[in-house]
C-alpha cells in the first residue's frame, strides 16, 4: 500500500496537468496548425486562406500571378470594380527561420500604394509563444505594420542611430522572433512591390573586367571561386536518403572573358557574347541528382520556377526565352552532370562586380505530417577580385540577426558574465568560506549565496528572462543529430552563455552550482522556504520521509526521458509537455497573465516550497534530471570522513536529502548548499572533531589547526602516507562515505605500470561491454546482446550508405543502449568515481550504469553522426 499511494498521487497529478494544459492550449490558434496543402500549390490562394482579413473591403481575388506569386484583390469603390491591392503568402517568397528554426507562415496584404493593409499569422512553431508569451502578442506586433510603406526602414526597438529609421515595439522575451518577422514583412512587401511597379530596383555600378588569366582546370576554378557549388541533400527536403544526391549544382558567371572561355571554350564564348545585348548577363548551371533544377512543370511561354538569382533586394527569374543550351564544359576535370543550362539575366540593374546568390526553390515534405512547406537553398557567388578592375567593391553587409541581438543586449551580457564569474569564484573559494563559518554562523557562505539567489531571481529570471529549460536540451540534441545551426543557439546570448557555463561547471562540480545557486526558479523556491522559516513558519516546515524521497526522486528522470522520447515523434508535442516546467509561467509571462491551469500549477509548486524545500527541483524537474546524468562523472566532489558513515550528523540538516544513512553523498541530488562542509570543519558541531577537541582539552594538549582532511593536525609529525586517525565513531563504520558505492577495481587495472596498455585497455573496456564473468552468469542475455550488437553495427553501416533514416538509427541505438545497461550490470558492474582521467572505481548501481551508458553512447553516436555527414 505504501508503494501504491505515491503512484496514485503521481497519476492524479499527470491527469490534472494534461487536462489543464488542454484547457490552456485551446486558446492557441496557429501553433503547428495544419494548413491545407493547396495553400502552397493551388492557383486559387484565397480559396484556402482568409484573404479578406488582410485586405479590408475586398470581395474578389485573382489567381496567383508573378514570381514570386501574389494575388490581386478587387472591390467596389463608388460602385465600380477597382484594384484595391495585393495579397501574398510569406512562404511563397521567403523562408526566413524564426527562433524555432522554422518560418512563421504569414498572410500579408498591401494596397496599390505599397502600404501594408493587414497581416495574419497562419502557422508558427515558436515554443516561446506556446509556453511563455501569448500568441496575441505576436498579432499585436504585426498590427504595427498597417499603414506603413513597404519601403520604409522599419527597425525593432526605438531607433536612435538612424534618423530615417522607424522604431517598432518589440515583444519582451521574443526578440529573435520579431526580428525574423520584421524581415519577412519587409522582404515580402518589397518583392511584390517591385513586381507590380510600386518600387524600382536599385541600380549598381557595372563591372569592369581585367585581362587576368583563369586556370584551365575545373578544380582550380572552383578553388578560386569562379565556380560555386550548391548541394541539396534528400533529407534537406524531407526525403529518404538512398545514397544519391537530391541535387548537386555547379554554377558561375560567364560574361567575364577569362572565366567564360575556360567554361565554354573560345568559340562557345564568342557565340554566347554575340547573342547578348548590352546590359545582359549569362550564368551557367550544371547539375547531377535525382531531381531537376529546371522543374517538371515548365511549359513554353512560362518560367523556370525552380531557380532564381538574387542580388540585394532584387530577384531575377527566367522565362523560356532566357534559356540557352549548354552542351559541354571545356575546363578539364569537370564533373559528370545530368542536366545543364545557360540563363540570361536581362536587367541593367544587375552588376557582376557585386555578390549575388543562386537560389533553388523547393517544397519540403514534413516526414511526420506529410505537409509540404516552401523552402529555398542558396549559395553566394562573387567574382574573384583579380578579374575586376580595382578589385571587389566594399560591400556593407547587414549584421546577422543573432549579432544584432548581442549588440543590443551588451550591458546585460556584461552583467550576466560578471554574475557567473562571481558565482564560480565564490564556489571555487568554498574551502576558505566554510572554514570561517560554523553551524550557528554561516554568513560567510550564506551572504554571497543569498546575493546570487537575489540577482538570479530578479535579473536573470524576471528581467532578462534567461531561465534555462529542458526544451533547449531537446533542441540541442536534435540539432546535433539532424542539422546543427549555430545561429539558433546564438540568437539568445544569455541562454547561450549560461549553457556554456552549465556544461563546464557540471563536469567540474556537478549540477549543484547551477541548480542550487543560479537557477532562477530554484533560487526563488528556496528563498521562499528560507523567508517563511524566518517569518515563524519553521515549525510547519518539514522534509519528506527518506523512504518516500528515495522513490519520488526518480520521477524527474522519467519526465526527462519521456520528453526526449516524445520529441523524436513530435518536437511540438514535446515542447507542449515541457510545460511541466513552471519557468515560463513564473518569469516570462507572469502568474496572473496565463490560463488558470498554468497559474495554479506554478503557484502550487511555489506554495509547497514554503513548507518543503525545493519540491520541484527534487522530484519533477526534467532539466535537473538531464544535468544529473553527467554529474555522475563530475571531477570534484564534497569532502567526507570515515566517521561520516555511522555519524549521520550532516544528513540530519541536508535540505536536498542527498546524504544516505551511511554518510554517502549522491552528487546527482546534491544542491551544493555547503552545510555539510561547514560542519566538516566545525570543531563543535562535527562529532569526531568535537571528540578530539574534548580529548585534547581534557589532556591539556594544544588545539592545532584543522587540516584539509578535516582532522586536527597531529601534535607530533607523522608520515605523509599514514592513514588518518580513527575515532571510536570511525571504528563502527562499515561503509566508505567518500564513495557512493563500494570501491572496486576493473580487470584491466593490472596495466598500472604500462600507461599505453592501460589507455588501450580502458578504450576497449568502453567499447566492449562483455566479459567472461558475465557469460558465466548471464549466458542468454550476453549471447543475445552479441547478436543485437551485430545488428546495430549493420544498421550504422546501412545508415552510412544512406539506406536508413535517422529515426530508424536512433531507435536501434536507444534499444541497444538499454540492453547494454543490463549486460554491463552483469559483466562489468563498475564506474569511475570523479574525473574520467582518474583511476578511482566503484561498484555501479542501476542509475550509475544508466548515466554511464547513456552518456557514453550519446558521445559515440554523435561522433558517428558527424562522421556520416562528413563522408557521405
Amino acid at each position: 500500500m505504501n508503494r501504491v499511494i505515491p503512484l496514485l498521487r503521481c497519476l492524479l497529478f499527470c491527469l490534472f496537468y494534461v487536462c489543464g494544459a488542454g484547457v490552456a492550449l485551446a486558446d492557441l490558434q496557429s501553433y503547428e496548425a495544419r494548413l491545407p496543402p493547396e495553400l502552397s500549390t493551388s492557383p486559387r490562394l484565397c480559396d484556402f486562406a482568409p484573404c479578406r482579413d488582410v485586405m479590408p473591403g475586398a470581395d474578389e481575388f485573382s489567381e496567383r500571378k508573378g514570381r514570386p506569386p501574389y494575388v490581386e484583390a478587387y472591390g467596389k469603390v463608388d460602385g465600380e470594380r477597382k484594384l484595391l491591392g495585393y495579397v501574398f503568402l510569406s512562404t511563397d517568397i521567403v523562408d526566413i527561420p524564426a527562433y524555432s528554426g522554422k518560418p512563421v507562415v504569414t498572410l500579408i496584404g498591401m494596397d496599390t500604394e505599397g502600404r501594408f493593409t493587414g497581416s495574419k499569422i497562419l502557422k508558427h512553431s515558436e515554443p516561446i509563444l506556446l509556453l511563455g508569451i501569448p500568441e496575441s502578442e505576436l498579432v499585436k506586433f504585426t498590427r504595427q505594420y498597417v499603414g506603413r510603406f513597404v519601403g520604409d526602414k522599419l527597425e525593432i526597438g526605438k531607433s536612435g542611430q538612424d534618423e530615417g529609421a522607424i522604431g517598432l515595439d518589440a515583444i519582451t522575451g521574443a526578440t529573435v522572433t520579431v526580428i525574423a518577422q520584421n524581415q519577412v514583412m519587409l522582404r515580402c512587401g518589397a518583392e511584390v512591390a517591385k513586381q507590380v511597379g510600386i518600387m524600382k530596383p536599385v541600380s549598381l555600378p557595372a563591372a569592369k573586367f581585367t585581362s587576368a588569366d583563369a586556370p584551365a582546370d575545373w578544380k582550380a576554378l572552383k578553388g578560386e571561386g569562379s565556380v560555386q557549388f550548391l548541394e541539396v541533400k534528400p533529407e534537406d527536403v524531407g526525403k529518404e536518403n538512398k545514397g544519391q544526391p537530391y541535387l548537386d549544382m555547379w554554377f558561375g558567371y560567364l560574361n567575364q572573358p577569362a572565366v567564360g572561355k575556360r567554361i565554354l571554350g573560345e568559340e562557345g564564348y564568342a557565340s554566347l557574347m554575340s547573342r547578348l545585348k548590352p546590359g545582359e548577363h549569362a550564368i551557367f548551371i550544371v547539375a547531377q541528382g535525382t531531381d531537376s533544377f529546371k522543374g517538371s512543370g515548365f511549359v513554353r511561354g512560362g518560367i523556370y520556377d525552380r531557380v532564381q538569382v538574387r542580388q540585394g533586394a532584387d530577384t531575377y527569374t527566367f522565362r523560356d526565352l532566357d534559356y540557352l543550351n549548354l552542351y559541354s564544359i571545356a575546363a578539364g576535370g569537370a564533373p559528370e552532370y545530368r542536366e545543364s543550362a545557360i540563363f540570361i539575366i536581362r536587367s541593367e540593374n544587375f552588376s557582376a562586380a557585386y555578390p549575388w546568390q543562386l537560389v533553388l526553390l523547393a517544397n519540403k515534405v514534413d516526414p511526420q505530417t506529410g505537409a509540404r512547406n516552401f523552402t529555398s537553398f542558396h549559395q553566394e557567388y562573387w567574382l574573384p577580385a583579380k578579374y575586376l578592375e580595382g578589385g571587389r567593391p566594399v560591400v556593407e553587409r547587414p549584421d546577422p540577426t543573432w549579432l544584432k541581438v548581442w549588440k543590443g543586449r551588451l550591458p546585460e551580457i556584461v552583467g550576466f558574465i560578471a554574475l557567473l564569474g562571481f558565482a564560480a569564484l565564490v564556489y571555487g573559494l568554498r574551502d576558505r568560506l566554510v572554514r570561517r563559518s560554523t553551524r550557528k554562523d554561516k554568513r560567510w557562505v550564506n551572504i554571497p549565496k543569498y546575493f546570487i539567489w537575489t540577482v538570479s531571481i530578479v535579473f536573470v529570471g524576471f528581467s532578462a528572462m534567461a531561465q534555462p529549460s529542458v526544451t533547449q536540451v531537446l533542441t540541442w540534441f536534435h540539432s546535433m543529430l539532424y542539422q546543427w545551426k549555430w545561429e539558433l543557439f546564438l540568437s539568445d546570448p544569455l541562454i547561450f552563455i549560461f549553457w556554456w557555463f552549465i556544461i563546464l561547471t557540471v563536469f567540474f562540480w556537478g549540477r549543484g552550482l547551477f541548480c542550487g545557486w543560479l537557477c532562477p526558479f530554484g533560487s526563488l523556491s528556496e528563498m521562499l522556504f528560507k523567508v517563511a522559516g524566518r517569518l515563524g513558519l519553521k515549525r510547519f516546515q518539514t522534509h519528506l520521509p527518506m523512504w518516500l524521497h528515495d522513490r519520488l526522486k526518480w520521477v524527474k528522470y522519467g519526465v526527462f526521458w519521456g520528453l526526449l522520447g516524445v520529441s523524436f515523434f513530435s518536437m511540438g508535442l514535446a515542447e507542449m509537455l515541457a510545460e511541466v516546467e513552471p519557468f515560463k509561467t513564473t518569469f516570462l509571462v507572469g502568474l496572473l497573465n496565463r490560463s488558470w491551469p498554468y497559474t495554479l500549477f506554478a503557484a502550487s509548486l511555489l506554495g509547497i516550497s514554503i513548507f518543503i524545500e525545493r519540491p520541484f527541483c527534487k522530484y519533477l524537474c526534467p532539466l535537473g534530471a538531464a544535468l544529473a546524468l553527467p554529474t555522475t562523472f563530475r571531477w570534484f566532489g564534497l569532502k567526507r570522513k570515515q566517521e561520516c558513515g555511522p555519524c549521520a550528523a550532516c544528513a540530519v540538516g541536508c535540505g536536498s536529502l542527498a546524504i544516505d544513512g551511511s554518510g554517502r553523498i549522491d552528487q546527482r541530488e546534491c544542491m551544493l548548499c555547503l552545510d555539510c562542509m561547514v560542519m566538516y570543519y566545525d570543531s563543535h558541531a562535527c562529532p569526531p572533531l568535537a571528540q578530539e577537541r574534548r580529548h585534547r582539552e581534557k589532556a591539556g594538549e594544544p588545539l592545532t589547526a584543522i587540516g584539509a582532511n578535516g582532522y586536527y593536525i597531529p601534535i607530533k609529525p607523522i608520515a605523509a602516507d599514514a592513514p588518518p586517525p580513527k575515532s571510536t565513531i570511525a571504528a563502527r563504520s562499515k561503509a566508505d562515505p567518500t564513495m557512493l558505492t563500494a570501491p572496486t577495481l576493473p580487470p584491466y587495472a593490472d596495466h598500472q605500470g604500462d600507461p599505453l596498455g592501460l589507455i588501450a585497455a580502458e578504450i576497449w573496456d568502453h567499447l566492449w561491454p562483455w566479459s567472461r564473468h558475465g557469460f558465466q552468469r548471464q549466458r542468454a542475455i550476453q549471447g543475445a546482446s552479441l547478436a543485437l550488437a551485430a545488428i546495430v553495427t549493420l544498421v550504422w553501416v546501412l545508415a552510412a550508405m544512406g539506406r536508413l533514416t535517422t529515426g530508424v538509427v536512433l531507435g536501434w541505438w536507444a534499444g541497444w543502449s538499454l540492453f547494454e545497461i543490463v549486460v554491463r550490470l552483469g559483466s562489468k558492474p563498475y564506474v569511475k568515481e570523479g574525473s574520467w582521467l582518474g583511476r578511482r572505481y566503484r561498484t555501479a548501481n542501476t542509475m550509475d550504469m544508466v548515466c554511464y551508458v547513456g552518456f557514453k553512447n550519446l558521445l559515440i553516436g554523435a561522433a558517428l553522426f558527424v562522421a556520416m555527414k562528413l563522408f557521405t
